[in-house]
């Protein structure tokens, strides 16, 4: 290290060490463990101090200058790790490794040993304060390369077609993902086109993405860091070489214990070298210790519906426009009562199936929970209590669990025990259990009983939160530690055994057993019965050890063995404390993939019996979901937006059907529905409802309607809404046609496509245009069921020349030139939009609303030849620019204009005067 001629402002031992460390650490803040506090220094000092708002000072100084040092306890680390953490940070927490007094015996200048037992980034978190226990908390490894896939067991290669840097781009471009949530051990891997990477990564979530350096610039890693910041996660960039296929396959070999992957699918080269980054990163952040890995699960969509990315913002699958969790479809469907089927059910409705037989499986579980109300309850009131074992398990693999971590694991192993108990109960009360349920009850029932035994027996029912702290094994569990227990806890009855003893025996009732640091434990009597233990035959027995004016110390041998035993009890219970807390964390670790299975099972089970309560609840239906290209759906209705109504008491949800079939009767009139009708009206919503419903259905729950039956969706397309892309200098009207052209490029005939508004961010005969042969697409080649939202009622002739396609609208009421909405669907189309009434509503100013139905008059009357101009000159600008007396420039008074349109002889008096005031507020208006 470098050092000055100042001897002032040479780098200390201390400071060395600590340089030393940093330099292998330079992306991280590192946490500098000195006593009962992390110490920061230089930049990274003041960028926490900033980011936690704590004081920033000084030690020492370095290269002439004052060292800027901050600090946080120890003990209270956690909160600020979860600040630095949500700001973006990443933490390498270094640690003492040994205690201070060793560092003495080597020097009075030796350092204490430290080093850096982990690397805390946002998607390695285990900490239960640090993370939200109904979501996952993804670490996503993401990785390029051109299509090809080959078995598992093939060679992996980093030639032309193998994924290498990872950095490869073309069409032909495939993308691989791994996720490991370190926290729960989900584990799942897949790949897919380069058009769905945006979709798949929201609905993964991943709190950290790790990518090749080689990405980490350019348009593509501007783009990922797009995404990124969408869903709040962190970019890691990692060497290319880590993306490495056979370092993948060896890898995921070793952290299964297998000899072949074949057993769990067959994997790609390009899946196999994103696995190889990813478990790298995860040593590389924990040190020593790996976490548990679940079965890898791969997806694939073959296997599940695709929902790109707009749709699943678009329809708020997991969380509301707003990032709030209430006003999703999780939130409304959420009745779940623990954290693990929390998570479970939102991977459910991130993923719908494209299996109609799992799909069944699903749903008859549902129905039997429904059916079984008194089972149900039972269920649900045990599972309130049930503890997140998964989260239990992976701190105890990385070193960061505790005694209440066993406590959770022996805690869910008695409620397994219990739930399995009542499912079979349940059983000979009916026919039998349906596949799922009786899988789970399989599940729960291969715990190992020997297992539970020994956490009963050996821990107590109130557990502290550390190892260190002591306490946890239950008395009799091991004698030597009762022991050691009693000499530590009864230190004061047996000094005072040993007081009375030897004032009995030596005749001297004033005998005292004290004890300072100096001495320890000794025996002091007055100086005149101090002479007398001083001569046989107390002086063979009694040692001398100090005289003072008014009194003398002795000791011996059995005082002196007593006083080791006491003090070393403490220190020796600790040890074997710690030494049961390993060999039982190691017991629980070995039977990892059971307890994994069987927490996997509780949470599925929570899953079942929620949506059993919400079709309950909500008036929920099964659907029917088959292999066909049918959709009809009876009384369909939102279910989020319904639940909003009733929380705010604002009346009843009004169904509506769906029907994008062709046939003969009323419903069934074509597969594309063009949508007319005014804003507010509840198109949005409508549309909306009909793709949750699809969902829920393929994920596998009731649905809210009367009725429904549904062919399988393979991808779901929604383009609802308007924003902009600004960090790719995308326009609002940009966005909206780059996804228009990703559904009209990749929708098929058994897709399900939602359209609102296209073409309206452009010119109105642009975007005519546009929409028009937008629908001519859908019609004629995707050939997808689809409704289409539209104000350009042009688009309704399109109906009578496209043999598939209909017309429908929302429809509406008027009312002293007010509209109602009906909130109903029905055949046929709008006459009009509407536009001036909603904006009425809105509470635009009277003179604009005045205003603009003129203009909207002499539009809608001008003849298509006149110019621009033309109709600019006979629309002035407000009342300031008309002749005076408020007449327009064809002669015609808007106030005889409005009186003449009265109808007295059907006005009752109310009315009429209603009308006078309307009369009166628009002389003042004009005025």
């Amino acid at each position: 290290m470098a050092t000055t001629k100042n001897s002032k402002s040479r780098t200390t031992p201390m400071m060395a060490q600590f340089m030393e460390i940093k330099a292998a650490n330079m992306d991280c803040l590192l946490f500098y463990r000195m006593g009962d506090f992390y110490e920061l220094f230089f930049e990274d000092a003041e960028t926490a101090s900033r980011a936690l708002g704590i004081t920033l000072t000084t030690r020492g100084s370095h290269m002439g200058k004052p060292i800027p040092m901050c600090g946080v306890p120890v003990r209270a680390a956690d909160d600020y790790l979860q600040k630095l953490i949500k700001a973006g940070f990443k933490i390498a927490v270094c640690e003492q490794m040994e205690d201070p007094s060793e560092a003495k015996k080597r020097g009075h200048k030796a350092v204490v040993r430290r080093d850096v037992v982990r690397l805390v980034t946002p998607g390695t978190l285990t900490e239960e304060n640090l993370l939200d226990n109904r979501r996952n908390n993804f670490l996503t490894a993401l990785c390029r390369g051109r299509r090809r896939t080959v078995p598992a067991g093939a060679k992996g290669g980093r030639g032309k077609d193998g994924p290498g840097a990872g950095a490869v781009g073309g069409s032909g471009e495939n993308i691989a993902l791994a996720s490991l949530d370190i926290s729960t051990g989900d584990f799942e891997i897949c790949q897919f086109g380069i058009s769905d990477l945006a979709g798949e990564l929201i609905r993964l979530a991943p709190s950290e993405i790790i990518i090749s350096d080689r990405e980490d610039s350019g348009e593509e890693g501007q783009g990922l860091l797009a995404i990124a910041n969408q869903i709040g996660a962190v970019l890691s960039p990692q060497p290319a070489i880590a993306f490495d296929a056979r370092s993948g396959q060896t890898a995921l070999k070793k952290h299964l214990k297998v000899e072949a992957l074949e057993g769990f699918g067959h994997f790609s080269p390009l899946e196999l070298a994103a696995v190889a980054a990813l478990l790298r990163y995860v040593e590389l952040t924990q040190i020593d210790r790996f976490p548990v890995l679940g079965v890898p699960k791969r997806r694939s969509d073959k296997g599940e519906m695709v929902i790109d990315a707009a749709t699943r913002i678009n329809l708020e699958l997991l969380s509301s426009l707003k990032g709030e969790r209430r006003y999703s479809l999780l939130g409304a469907l959420d009745l779940t009562m623990t954290g693990a089927g929390s998570r479970e059910l939102a991977a459910r409705l991130s993923a719908p199936l494209m299996e109609v037989p799992v799909i069944e499986q699903r749903l008859d579980a549902v129905d039997y929970l429904l059916g079984d109300h008194g089972l149900r309850d039972d269920l649900r009131r045990q599972l309130k209590t049930a503890p997140d074992m998964a989260r239990a398990m992976a701190r105890l693999s990385v070193g960061r669990g505790g005694p209440r971590d066993l406590g959770l694991v022996l805690k869910g192993l008695l409620l397994a025990g219990s739930i399995v108990a009542s499912l079979r109960q349940s059983q000979t009360r009916n026919i039998g259990l349906p596949d799922l349920l009786e899988k789970i009850v399989q599940r729960l029932g291969a715990l190992d009983e020997s297992l539970l035994d020994q956490l009963s027996r050996a821990l107590v029912d109130e557990l502290p939160v550390l190892a260190r702290e002591g306490g946890f094994v239950r008395e009799g569990y091991r004698p030597e530690l009762d022991e050691l227990r009693r000499l530590r806890d009864e230190s004061r009855q047996i000094m005072a055994a040993l007081q009375a003893e030897y004032a009995e025996e030596t005749g001297i009732r004033n005998l005292k057993i004290k004890y300072n640091n100096v001495l320890g434990y000794f025996i002091e009597v007055t100086a005149i019965n101090g002479d007398r233990l001083l001569q046989a035959p107390f002086s063979e027995k009694y040692v001398h050890r100090q005289t003072l004016s008014n009194a003398v110390r002795f000791v011996t041998e059995q005082l002196s063995k007593a006083e080791q035993k006491i003090t070393t009890a403490g220190e020796r219970a600790l040890a074997i404390e710690l030494e049961l807390f390993a060999q039982l964390s190691r017991a629980v670790l070995e039977a990892e993939r059971t307890i994994g299975e069987a927490a996997r099972a509780l949470a599925r089970l929570d899953v079942y019996c929620a949506l059993s309560q919400l079709a309950e609840d909500c008036n929920l239906v099964r659907p029917q979901v088959d292999d066909s290209l049918a959709f009809a759906i009876e009384g369909g209705r939102h279910l989020v937006v319904e639940q909003a109504l009733a929380k705010d008491h604002q009346g009843p949800f009004i169904e509506n059907d769906c029907v994008l079939e062709e046939g003969e009767d009323d419903l069934r009139r074509g597969r594309l529905w063009v949508l007319t009708g005014p804003n507010m009206a509840g198109k949005s919503t409508f549309l909306r409802q009909n793709a949750l419903i699809v969902i829920m259905a393929q994920a596998g729950c009731f649905v809210p309607a009367q009725k429904a039956h549904i062919g399988l969706v393979n991808r779901l397309f929604s383009r609802v809404g308007a924003s902009d892309d600004l960090a790719r200098g995308r326009s609002t009207f940009m966005v909206e046609m780059v996804e228009t052209a990703g559904i009209l490029n990749q929708a098929d005939e058994r897709s399900l496509v939602i359209l609102d508004e296209i073409g309206r961010g452009t010119a109105t005969f642009d975007g005519l245009s546009i929409a028009w042969a937008t629908i001519e697409h859908l019609h004629e080649i995707n050939r997808s069921r689809a409704l289409f939202a539209t104000h350009y009622h042009e688009l309704t002739a399109l109906a009578d020349g496209l043999e598939r396609a209909a017309n429908v609208t929302v429809s509406v009421k008027e009312w002293k030139d007010e509209i109602i909405f009906m909130h109903k669907v029905v055949f046929g189309m709008a006459d009009r939009s509407y536009g001036i009434q909603v904006a009425r509503l809105a509470g635009l100013p009277e003179k604009v609303i005045i205003r603009a139905r003129e203009v909207l008059g002499l539009l809608e009357q001008a003849d298509d030849r006149k110019k621009p101009g033309d109709l600019v000159e006979e629309l002035p600008l407000f009342a300031a620019s008309r002749p005076p007396g408020g007449r327009n420039h064809e002669g015609e008074n808007i106030l005889e204009q409005t009186i003449e349109k009265l109808h007295l002889d059907e006005m009752s008096p109310r009315e009429a005067l209603e009308v006078l005031y309307d009369l009166k507020d628009l002389m003042k208006n004009r005025g």
